[in-house]
C-alpha cells in the first residue's frame, strides 16, 4: 500500500514539472531506441587527444554511452555487475559503498581500507585511492567504460584486474534541463519499504561561446529494503544527498577549462547481516539486535586543462583531483539477536593528484605521454564489542574495549610513454613503458583490549606497550600496542602488441602487458602471535606488492551497416605474490591477516556482441569462461590446525573467480505515433558461485539475475514514463561469507569446502532481491 501511494506522489510531482510542455504530434525521423544504442560509442581509455570508436581500440572494454545506461536503469556501479563477461562490481556489505570489484578473477574481499583495489575506479580522470565511498548513487553520466585485463601502463598501479572509467556528464553550450523521479521496492509481503529519489540538473551557457555552467542535485530516500525479524522494523534505511556545479571555459580557440565539484552526504543503516547457522542462505532471512549506522561525506573535484598545440597536432591535458572522505560506521557482525560480535568504525581520507600528458601524431606514430602524482592520507579506528568480562584489576571509571587502527601516507608518481606505430594502414604495433615509485609510512595500533581511544583524533598511539594488558597481568605481559614502518616500491610496465585491421569492420589484436598492485600495511590486526609468526617468516611488518604478467589475444567486428558486432578475448594471467585476507574464527571474533599467499594462473575466454535482426528488435549476449589454480602455495590456505601446505591447499578455488558468465538481452522498440513509442528490454544474466575466502568455507552462490524495463516516450516532447523490476527472479546474494567463531543451530561443526551448513556462525551482509518500480523523467 505505501509503495502504491508513493508511485502515485512521485509520478504526479514530475507530471506537474510538465504541465506547460506542449504536447507534440510525433515526428516522422524520431530516433528508435535501437538506432540510438547502435550509435557510435566512443571511449577516453587510450587517452589520445581525441575520443575513439570503441570497435577501434585493441582494448577488451565494455562500453556504455547515456543512452544504454539510461535503459538499463543503471543507478550504481554495481548495477553493471551483471552486464559484462567475467565481471563483478560488489559491495562489500559490511561498510556501505565499500567496493569489492574484480574482474577477470582478480579482486579484493576485504573492507580494510589499506587494501588497494585490483580494480582501479576514475571518475572525470581522477582515481579513487581508496575502495570506501565507491558505489554510490550515479547520476547525469556520459558514459562508463569497464576496461578488462591490466591497464597499468596508462593508468597506473592498482588495476591490475581493470579498470572503470566514469564520465560525468559536460555542461552544454545549449540551454538543457532534466528532472526526474522514481521510486521502487519489494512487492514480496516479508520485505520492508520503498525507496524514492528525485533528481535534476540543468546546463547552458553563462557567456555565449566561453562561459558553460551546469548545476545538478540527486536525493535519495530508502525506507529500509529487509524486515529485521529482532523487532520487525524495516532495515537498510538510506538518506543521500548529491550536489553537483561544473563550469567550462574557453577563453581561446586552444584553450578548454573544465572544473567540477560534487558534494555528497550519506547516514543510513549498517549492514543487514544474515548468520548462516541461523537462517538457509537462500532466503532473506535475519535477526539482529544492533540496527547499526553508516554515514559519510564526500568532497570530490577535478580540474581539466586541455591547450592544442602545433607540435604534432596534438593536446596538453592535465587533469587535478581532489577527494576528502569522512566516514563512521556500526554494525552487526555476529548477525544474531545477540551481543556477541559489533563492530564500530571511524574512517577519514583525503587525496590529491595530478597527471600531466601529451598526445599527438608524427607522421605514423601516435604519440601519448605523461607524467603523474598522487598523495593520500587515511586514518581508521576500529571498535569492537565482544562478550569480553571487565578486567577486575581495571577501575570501573576507566572506559575500554577493543580499539585500534591505523593511519597511513601514500605518495606515488610515474612518468609513461605509449607509443601507436603504423607500420601500414592495416598493420598497428605498440610499445609502452610505465616507471612507477610508491612509498607508504604507517603507524599500527593493534587492535586489542585498551583503554577508550582513537586513531582518527590522535589519542591511539603505536609507540610503548598496551597499560591494560600490562595491568591486568601485573606487568607480566609487555604487549606492545603496535609499530611504526615504511616501504617503498619502484617498477617497471612494459606493454607491447600488434593490431591487424582485415577490413575495415574486423580486426585482431594480441599484446603482452604487466602489472603491479601496491603492498602495505594491515590496519585489522587481532591476533599477535600470529601476526608476528608471519613477521618472522617474511621478515617484513607489512605484505608485499603482487605482480601480473597477461596475455591477451581479441578481435572485434561488426557489420557493414553496424547492426551486427561481436568482440572476443582469450587472455592469460600469470600472478606472482598472490595478496589475500585470509580470514579465520577466533577469539577477537574474526582474525584477518593479509599476506602474500600463493603463485597462481588465471586462463579464459569472452565474447559479448549485439544484433539488431529488425529495426525495432535488438539482442545482447556475453559469454565468460575462467580456469583458475594455484601454482604455488606459500601458507596454508585451508586453515587445518597444523597449517602445513599441502596438496588440500593446492586444490582450492582462488576467491571471487567464478567458472562462468553469461547473459542475453533484448530490446523492443515500437512507434505509436501520435501516442509516442514503447520501449521494452529484458537482461538475464547468470553468474557461477564463487569461493568468497580463501579456504573456501565461506562462499557465495550462484546468481540468475532477471531485469525488466518498460518506457513510454509519451507525446509531450521530453516526457518519459518507466515501469522496471530488478532481480526478478529474487535471487539471493550477499556481499561477503565471513566465517564467526559462535555457533548456532544449524552449525555443523565441521569445516569443508563450500558448505551447505557452516561449522560455526556467518556473516553474510545480504543484498536487495526482487524490487519493481516506476521512474518519470521530463528533458528539455
Amino acid at each position: 500500500m505505501h509503495l502504491k501511494h508513493s508511485l502515485f506522489a512521485t509520478a504526479s510531482a514530475v507530471l506537474l514539472i510538465a504541465t506547460n510542455a506542449q504536447a507534440q504530434e510525433a515526428e516522422s525521423d524520431r530516433e528508435s531506441a535501437i538506432d540510438r544504442v547502435l550509435g557510435t560509442v566512443t571511449v577516453t581509455a587510450t587517452k589520445k587527444k581525441d575520443v575513439e570508436n570503441v570497435q577501434d581500440v585493441p582494448v577488451a572494454v565494455t562500453a556504455f554511452n547515456s543512452d544504454t545506461l539510461d535503459a538499463l536503469n543503471v543507478t550504481t556501479l554495481e548495477s553493471l555487475s551483471y552486464s559484462s563477461p567475467n565481471v563483478s562490481l560488489d559491495d562489500v556489505g559490511t561498510s556501505r559503498g565499500t567496493a569489492n570489484f574484480a574482474i577477470r578473477g582478480l579482486g579484493v574481499n576485504s573492507s580494510i581500507p589499506t587494501i588497494d583495489p585490483a580494480v582501479g575506479v576514475f571518475i572525470d580522470g581522477v582515481y579513487l585511492g581508496v575502495n570506501t565511498g565507491v558505489v554510490v548513487d550515479l547520476f547525469d553520466v556520459d558514459s562508463i567504460e569497464i576496461l578488462r585485463g591490466p591497464q597499468g601502463l596508462l593508468f597506473g598501479r592498482n588495476t591490475t584486474g581493470g579498470a572503470v572509467v566514469v564520465n560525468t556528464g559536460n555542461p552544454s553550450d545549449e540551454f538543457t534541463y532534466k528532472v526526474g523521479a522514481k521510486v521502487d521496492g519489494p512487492v514480496d509481503e516479508d520485505r520492508g519499504g520503498a525507496s524514492a529519489t528525485v533528481q535534476g540538473y540543468v546546463s547552458g551557457p553563462l557567456i555565449e561561446g566561453v562561459l558553460n555552467g551546469k548545476i545538478g542535485a540527486s536525493y535519495t530516500t530508502d525506507a529500509g529494503y529487509f524486515e529485521n525479524q529482532y523487532n520487525g522494523d524495516n532495515h537498510g534505511e538510506l538518506q543521500t544527498a548529491t550536489y553537483r556545479g561544473a563550469l567550462e571555459f574557453t577563453p581561446t580557440e586552444r584553450l578548454t577549462f573544465l572544473g567540477k565539484i560534487e558534494y555528497t552526504d550519506s547516514r543510513g543503516d549498517g549492514p543487514s547481516g544474515q548468520n548462516r547457522s541461523y537462517f538457509d542462505r537462500d532466503s532473506f532471512d535475519f535477526s539482529i539486535n544492533e540496527p547499526g549506522l553508516a554515514e559519510a561525506e564526500t568532497v570530490f573535484g577535478s580540474l581539466r586543462t586541455d591547450y592544442d598545440v602545433d607540435f604534432g597536432n596534438g593536446r596538453i591535458t592535465n587533469i587535478i583531483g581532489y577527494r576528502d572522505i569522512d566516514s563512521g560506521s556500526v554494525g552487526d557482525i555476529d548477525a544474531t539477536p545477540y551481543t556477541l560480535f559489533h563492530s564500530g568504525s571511524e574512517f577519514t581520507q583525503e587525496q590529491i593528484s595530478d597527471e600531466l600528458r601529451y598526445a599527438g601524431t608524427f607522421g605514423k606514430a601516435d604519440v601519448t605521454t605523461g607524467l603523474y602524482y598522487f598523495e593520500q592520507e587515511i586514518a581508521y579506528t576500529e571498535t569492537r564489542n565482544l562478550p569480553t568480562t571487565r578486567p577486575a584489576a581495571l577501575p570501573a571509571t576507566i572506559p575500554w574495549g577493543f580499539y585500534g587502527g591505523g593511519r597511513q601516507d601514500h605518495t606515488v608518481w610515474g612518468a609513461f610513454a605509449n607509443v601507436d606505430y603504423s607500420f601500414t594502414d592495416k598493420l598497428v604495433a605498440t610499445f609502452g613503458l610505465r616507471y612507477s615509485n610508491e612509498e607508504k609510512d604507517a603507524d599500527v595500533i593493534y587492535i586489542r583490549p585498551r583503554g577508550e581511544c582513537s586513531v582518527v583524533s590522535g589519542t591511539c598511539s603505536p609507540d610503548g606497550t598496551n597499560a591494560l594488558i600490562s595491568l591486568i597481568t601485573g606487568g607480566l605481559a609487555q604487549e606492545p600496542n603496535g609499530f611504526s614502518d615504511d616501504n617503498e616500491w619502484s617498477n617497471w610496465t612494459p606493454k607491447v602488441g600488434l593490431q591487424y585491421f582485415w577490413t575495415d569492420n574486423l580486426q585482431t589484436y594480441g599484446h603482452y602487458t604487466k602489472g603491479f598492485r601496491s603492498g602495505g600495511y594491515n590496519f585489522r590486526i587481532t591476533d599477535i602471535p600470529i601476526f608476528f609468526d608471519f613477521v618472522n617468516q617474511t621478515g617484513d611488518f607489512g605484505f608485499d606488492e603482487e605482480e601480473v604478467d597477461a596475455f591477451e589475444v581479441g578481435f572485434k567486428t561488426s557489420s557493414e551497416d553496424g547492426r551486427i558486432q561481436v568482440n572476443g578475448a582469450v587472455f592469460h594471467t600469470a600472478i606472482q605474490n598472490m595478496q589475500r585476507e585470509v580470514n579465520t574464527a577466533g577469539a577477537s571474533g574474526v582474525v584477518q591477516n593479509i599476506i602474500n599467499t600463493a603463485d597462481a594462473s588465471i586462463t579464459g575466454v569472452e565474447v559479448d556482441g549485439r544484433i539488431a535482426f529488425a529495426d525495432s528488435w535488438l539482442a545482447t549476449f556475453n559469454v565468460g569462461m575462467i580456469d583458475a589454480s594455484y601454482d604455488d602455495v606459500f601458507f596454508s590456505l585451508d586453515a587445518d590446525e597444523n597449517n602445513v601446505v599441502d596438496s588440500r591447499d593446492l586444490a582450492l578455488d582462488l576467491p571471487r573467480v567464478p567458472q562462468a558468465t553469461w547473459g542475453v538481452g533484448l530490446i523492443k522498440d515500437i512507434d505509436m505515433g501520435d501516442s509516442g513509442a514503447l520501449v521494452g528490454q529484458v537482461n538475464y544474466q547468470y553468474r557461477d558461485r564463487i569461493a568468497y575466502t580463501d579456504s573456501n568455507f565461506g562462499w557465495i552462490q550462484s546468481a540468475n539475475m532477471l531485469d525488466a524495463n518498460l518506457t513510454w516516450e509519451t507525446p509531450i516532447d521530453g516526457l518519459a514514463a518507466s515501469i522496471y523490476g530488478k532481480n526478478l527472479l529474487d535471487e539471493v546474494q550477499a556481499g561477503n561469507d565471513t566465517q564467526l567463531p559462535f555457533p548456532g543451530p544449524l552449525s555443523t561443526g565441521v569445516n569443508y569446502s563450500y558448505p551447505a551448513l557452516p561449522a560455526g556462525g556467518t556473516f553474510s551482509p545480504l543484498k536487495k532481491g526482487r524490487l519493481v518500480g516506476l521512474e518519470l523523467t521530463y528533458e528539455y
